[in-house]
């Protein structure tokens, strides 16, 4: 399955400045390993040392926040937009 995914601009250091890339997976884990292959060390900075979803990063397929379906497990049909989303954080 091939995916359009959605790069924000402090990772696309890892993707030679491309904000969108094209990555192979059925599911969400699939699709970060293809990414970590095509553009090594981005899989460190979507994923913590225990292989989650790192707390302040976001992950939609589509319009689907992947916490609330099966995260590493949510499948990403053929032609689906992944987009990773950095958590904005701010106060006074």
């Amino acid at each position: 399955m091939s995916v359009s995914v959605r790069v924000p601009t402090i990772l696309r250091t890892y993707t030679n400045g491309e904000s969108e890339v094209t990555a192979e997976g059925g599911t969400h884990a699939e699709v970060i390993d293809h990414l970590d292959t095509s553009y090594p060390g981005i899989k460190g900075r979507i994923l913590d040392d225990q292989g989650a979803i790192r707390r302040f990063v976001n992950v939609y397929v589509g319009n689907d926040d992947v916490r609330f379906l099966d995260a590493l497990d949510t499948t990403t049909p053929d032609g689906a937009q992944v987009s990773v989303i950095p958590a904005v954080a701010g106060g006074c």
